[in-house]
């Protein structure tokens, strides 16, 4: 009897591999035709359809908030396993509260004005020609993200308001929370006669469905990351789609000589501790040196909240507690419970610390002086600056845009939050009576 070779262990599962891959570039390739066919039906649809898509998918979102729930704590459980750190958990974790903010936040982007078919510019020509820049969908966007189920709804919702399809890939560790949530993004779109294909969740963790997307540009318009460093680096490395995203949110509050103390303990204490692991959180305090009395109680307030911080020598002058500050935290956004601190000759000096170690994203000065003031929004260069207040307010919500998708420290537009208005590009429109050009 012959024996039947078989191929090495090795071989063979590379084999399965390969098969795998291949299965998921398929899938994906399906994915963005049906979203293109999707993306041409939604340019047309009027926007009471659309945002009576988006109020039965708020109502879907409420009716399935148990289901919601419960695949939420399937997801924390095997994150709490992988021992991931707290402000993952905090952006993974739902609770009714957080629901019931998600179902609100598609009502507001229904009650958000159509961005479609608005005239940006009109000008006449001495021939007679009239032209209209007029705003148009992008047609189909790419939105990878991590661990924020939330972003399902926001990315599916503010697509849908700016007719646009989209194609969400969501983290491993949100996967249970996103397909929930997109079930309640389907009944929204059934419920309004809109095809089910202009928001597709990708149906698989596997990290090659990352890699399919950012290679599919005849069928997807715009790439958008939302995430941590790694994956940034990684959609910005390997995309032949135009990307929108931001690399880090290293951002940093300056409090000036002419602060208000009572209002510089508020802000710097909320801008850093209201929720660590956003993008907008400060990173960063600066301090002017005329103002370094006021330093001590601001560091007690941070490291009674629980902070822990690191300064350089004449912040560790003033509290034992604080530990010494590396080079690198001055370029470190540490989405966690912890602030570097460093004390500044003046406004100008901050300008140079934020314009050589920010991200772009977000920066803050709290002062009276309204001279400082101006210098420093002129003068850094940051998407979002901000004058007494907390970088916190670094949302799109929080603008009133509804949602956002994400901040863009691009330098080409969208820059800053990223609503239905900036997932929108425009088109000429001439109309004549019958010019030709001699």
């Amino acid at each position: 009897m012959a024996l039947k070779l078989m191929p090495p262990p090795e071989a063979s599962d590379a084999a399965r591999d390969a098969a795998a891959v291949s299965e998921i570039a398929a899938q994906i390739l399906a994915m963005g035709k049906s979203a293109r066919a999707a993306a041409s039906f939604l340019a047309l649809a009027p926007a009471e359809t659309r945002n009576r898509a988006l109020l039965a998918a708020a109502a879907a979102i409420r009716n399935r908030r148990g289901e919601i729930l419960d695949a939420n704590k399937q997801d924390m459980a095997a994150a709490q396993q992988k021992s991931l750190s707290a402000a993952l958990l905090d952006r993974l974790k739902l609770d009714d509260k957080r629901v019931e903010a998600t179902a609100k936040g598609m009502e507001e982007i229904a009650a958000f004005p159509d961005p479609l078919g608005t005239v940006l510019a009109e000008w006449a020509r001495p021939n007679g020609l009239t032209i209209q820049r007029v705003r148009v969908p992008l047609g189909v966007i790419g939105i990878i993200y991590e661990s924020r189920p939330n972003v399902t709804a926001d990315a599916g919702g503010l697509c849908l308001k700016s007719g646009n399809a989209t194609i969400l890939r969501g983290g491993s560790e949100s996967f249970h929370s996103s397909r929930a949530i997109h079930g309640a993004l389907t009944d929204g779109l059934r419920a309004a006669n809109l095809p089910a294909e202009a928001i597709q969740l990708v149906p698989t963790t596997d990290r090659a469905a990352v890699g399919e997307m950012l290679r599919l540009n005849d069928y997807i318009d715009i790439i958008v990351p939302r995430g941590g460093k790694g994956l940034i680096e990684r959609v910005q490395n390997e995309s032949r789609i135009p990307v929108i995203a931001h690399l880090d949110g290293n951002c940093h509050t300056y409090v000036d000589g002419a602060a208000d103390p009572a209002m510089a303990r508020q802000i710097v204490l909320n801008a850093k501790m209201r929720r660590t692991g956003v993008c907008g959180a400060t990173e960063t305090l600066l301090m002017d040196r005329r103002a370094i009395a006021q330093l001590p109680s601001i560091l007690n307030d941070l490291a009674a909240a629980g902070c822990e911080i690191r300064g350089d020598g004449e912040t560790r002058a003033l509290d034992p507690r604080v530990r010494p500050a590396s080079e690198a935290d001055w370029d470190t956004e540490f989405l966690d419970a912890i602030i570097a601190v460093k004390v500044v000759n003046g406004v100008d000096e901050a300008i140079a610390h934020i314009n050589r170690h920010g991200s772009h994203h977000t920066e803050a000065i709290v002062t009276d002086d309204g001279d400082a003031a101006r210098r420093f929004i002129e003068r850094v260069d940051a998407a979002i600056v901000m004058h007494n207040t907390s970088t916190q307010f670094a949302d799109g919500g929080e603008f009133g845009m509804g949602a956002e998708i994400g901040i863009s420290t691009n330098r080409l537009p969208p820059r800053g939050p990223v609503g239905a208005e900036q997932l929108t590009t425009y088109k000429y429109v001439l109309r004549g009576s019958g010019q030709t050009r001699p």
